[in-house]
């Protein structure tokens, strides 16, 4: 029997067999979704941490607030207030020390703005929280440590800049690859 005669090589032959060979094909479809799926992985990692983050915050926020709900801070029985073992009302440094003793590594204590403030027995004086201002800068000159006296509102707030990492394939709720942290407590302080 002769040998099939040898076939010419054309455009078309060539797009038939092309079309036709399926091996790889998968691995040229992961190539082309893949950056978007990890995107999109990425951001999804990223805002649950940022969240979990928040939750956090939130947690510590509640925890200190009760020593100065107390009156705790004000009378100096917080361990840690006290500077050289001698009972003294909390200053901002020492309260900030507390508040970071209860943070886990999750945060850098470096990073985090600590904001105690009394009013009058009126919930409605109490002003909006702070916010980033247009270069993505905390202001802080108006934050200090006022943890009140008997049956006063207070407020307690920690700030965290959060840095976020996903920015660059899209993802940007930042401001600067930042993301504002704030966590209040509001209460009346007891009669103590």
């Amino acid at each position: 029997m002769p040998s099939p005669a040898p076939s010419r090589f054309t455009l078309r032959t060539a797009l038939r067999r092309f079309r036709g060979n399926r091996r790889g094909s998968a691995a040229v479809e992961f190539a082309l979704v893949a950056p978007m799926f990890f995107a999109l992985l990425f951001a999804i990692i990223e805002t649950a941490l940022m969240f979990f983050a928040s939750q956090v915050l939130e947690t510590i926020t509640q925890n200190s607030a009760r020593v100065v709900l107390t009156g705790q801070s004000q009378s100096g029985t917080v361990a840690l207030c006290a500077v050289n073992s001698v009972s003294t009302p909390c200053t901002q440094a020492t309260f900030k020390n507390y508040v970071c003793s209860q943070i886990p590594a999750l945060f850098d204590c470096n990073s985090l703005i600590v904001d105690v403030e009394s009013y009058s027995n009126s919930f409605a004086s109490i002003p909006a929280a702070a916010k980033l201002d247009a270069s993505c800068n905390l202001n802080t000159t108006s934050m200090g440590f006022s943890p009140g006296t008997s049956s006063q509102v207070v407020v307690v707030r920690l700030y965290y800049i959060w840095p976020l990492f996903v920015t660059g394939l899209g993802y940007n709720i930042s401001c600067n690859n930042k993301f504002l942290l704030v966590a209040s407590a509001v209460f009346q302080n007891e009669p103590f």
